[in-house]
């Protein structure tokens, strides 16, 4: 624009253009354009930024949780579908200091990541572990629990599953429920041993006291629970897992609901609201689930 103004000036016949005048008709131009481009549907459009996750949740006053109902103490769905658990009880008090409903939305840890891109639910709570493929399409609140993957076996054969080379030997059948990290860790670490696979996760380890299989490697917390529910088997190790892991919340990637779950989770912490709850729910009287 400026070499334009400049040689329309030099061409024009019998007349000077003094730099002044040259400034003036640039600030002038510069003007007329910024006020079009200010004054355009496309700038007014981006000038208007979208609402975030926690707005949009507030708008609508209803916080939708995906849970499973199908990881004690975390989640668990009754026989007349209620979900019940550490998890959903965490979402009703996020949901009322939100100021808003909860709706607990069913999901299955096959489906959890499609169900939530596609937008089933805004958050999810079930006992969730922190792991980077999740994060790729998600964040993850700050941690609510620390653990570790450890096996559970018939209380008679514990001594012969104390290691991971023990485990991964030709005979042993390892049981597994699709689609979360304890499948993930018995693929990652185990190639001699037979893995089995069994999508009902509430009554897996049935299979173990029937028989069917030989040991679980599942989260530390979840050993020593079903241990209390099977007097048959027995947590091995549960204070020294073969890993660490962290449960956690799943979120979308917004700044403004990560910012306020972390927060509403140190005050849960912080005034013991979150130890009571879980003390509750490792104590309770669960249902012995059979298949």
């Amino acid at each position: 624009m400026v070499r334009l103004l400049r040689t329309h000036a030099r061409t024009l016949p019998g007349r000077r253009f003094s730099s002044a005048l040259v400034a003036v008709l640039l600030w002038i131009t510069s003007l007329t354009l910024m006020l079009a481009i200010c004054l355009s549907p496309h700038a007014e459009a981006a000038d208007t930024p979208e609402p975030s996750a926690l707005d949009q949740i507030i708008e609508r006053g209803t916080l939708r949780v995906g849970t499973t109902g199908d990881y004690k103490p975390f989640s668990y769905r009754t026989g007349d579908d209620r979900f019940i658990g550490l998890d959903p009880d965490m979402a009703a008090d996020l949901a009322e200091t939100l100021g808003v409903k909860l709706e607990l939305v069913p999901t299955s840890w096959p489906s959890l990541m499609q169900d939530f891109q596609n937008h089933r639910f805004d958050i999810a709570m079930s006992g969730i572990s922190v792991n980077l493929d999740r994060q790729k399409n998600a964040w993850f609140s700050t941690p609510y629990q620390r653990d570790g993957k450890t096996p559970i076996a018939r209380c008679d054969d514990q001594s012969r599953y104390q290691t991971l080379e023990q485990i991964d030997q030709p005979g042993v059948r390892v049981i597994v429920n699709p689609g979360g990290t304890n499948e993930r860790f018995a693929r990652e670490h185990l190639h001699q041993a037979t893995i089995v696979d069994y999508d009902d996760n509430v009554t897996i380890f049935d299979q173990i006291v029937q028989g069917k299989a030989d040991l679980m490697m599942t989260d530390a917390i979840e050993t020593r629970l079903q241990a209390n529910l099977h007097p048959e088997l027995c947590a091995i190790h549960p204070d020294q897992p073969f890993n660490f892991s962290e449960k956690a919340v799943l979120l979308p990637k917004d700044m403004d609901l990560k910012l306020f779950v972390d927060q509403w989770l140190r005050q849960l912490r912080e005034s013991g609201t979150f130890d009571e709850q879980l003390k509750h729910w490792l104590d309770h009287d669960w249902p012995r689930d059979t298949k």
